[in-house]
């Protein structure tokens, strides 16, 4: 599928606070390399705020080292952080079997501990899978044999303990039980990024 068809159709589409609307889908580059987790964005918002952000450090009226290696953290961020791939290199997309679905994104609430979101996917055969993360939801691993359709409910701030129950952890705890196994723990997936004019 074109990239202009992924957007006119819809699919994997999620709307990023800072970047606006987004797609996530799967990529196949023109050398048959396969990205499972690729985000489709416009990049006026991102030029935006790039912008913005060089404005308001340039109009501040000291000139100080401290003032030039702050300037130099902003270039540095918009410039070299990420994932990305270039348009051009794609030959096709493809829904993302890795792409939460918009109704389970927006169950997942806010932090359970400082820099980790913890819960817990009910199957619809009954089975429960642990998940967390530290800060990125845009696309979860799953199990092998299941698919995000096979979801029956999410629960919220919580894991899987030993005797395949769901355990409840308190919010703004710092440490967790020696049952919760992080080993266990079906995390976000890393993604690639493709800005589209």
């Amino acid at each position: 599928m074109e990239i202009q068809k992924l957007l006119k159709a819809r699919i994997g589409q999620f709307v990023d606070q800072y970047h606006g609307e987004s797609f996530r889908c799967s990529a196949y580059l023109y050398d048959n390399t396969f990205l499972p987790c690729v985000i489709i964005r416009k990049n006026k918002k991102y030029i935006d705020l790039a912008c913005k952000r060089f404005e308001k450090e340039l109009s501040e009226k000291d000139n100080s080292t401290s003032k030039f290696n702050s300037y130099r953290e902003i270039v540095k961020i918009f410039a070299t952080y990420g994932n990305r791939i270039d348009e051009s290199d794609i030959d096709f997309v493809e829904k993302s079997r890795f792409a939460t679905p918009n109704h389970l994104l927006d169950q997942i609430q806010c932090e359970t501990s400082m820099s980790w979101t913890a819960f817990v996917i009910e199957m619809n055969d009954g089975s429960f899978f642990s998940y967390g993360t530290s800060y990125r939801k845009e696309f979860f691993d799953l199990p092998e044999n299941f698919s995000f359709s096979d979801v029956k409910e999410l629960h919220t701030h919580s894991y899987v303990g030993k005797n395949n129950n769901i355990v409840k952890i308190k919010c703004g705890t710092n440490s967790f039980d020696e049952e919760y196994d992080l080993s266990k723990v079906y995390r976000e997936k890393p993604f690639f990024i493709c800005y589209i004019d």
